[in-house]
């Protein structure tokens, strides 16, 4: 899920790329100047957020290792049986 998220977030700006670079006039003739746009920069900020969010849900799965040591959480083998066969449905086409 979150690999799906940073690739629209990337496909997003690949769009943006300028062909041609851009020459600036005037006082600065003869320094090296980078500006990022704000396409850029809001780019930076959703790669950031993406990288550093965790891939596992802890509060998830303490609380299903709670249930499954309690002996409280049960499963019910048609909703099962359904899903894996939604799921190898979906793999076959």
């Amino acid at each position: 899920m979150r690999i799906e998220t940073y690739n629209q977030v990337a496909q997003l700006y690949k769009g943006s790329k300028s062909g041609k670079a851009q020459q600036s006039y005037g006082a600065a003739a003869g320094r090296d100047e980078v500006t990022i746009s704000q396409a850029g920069y809001d780019y930076q900020i959703a790669k950031k957020a993406v990288a550093e969010t965790s891939d596992i849900r802890e509060d998830k799965v303490a609380q299903l290792k709670t249930r499954v040591e309690s002996g409280s959480y049960k499963v019910d083998s048609g909703d099962f049986a359904s899903k894996l066969l939604e799921k190898y449905n979906s793999l076959q086409k």
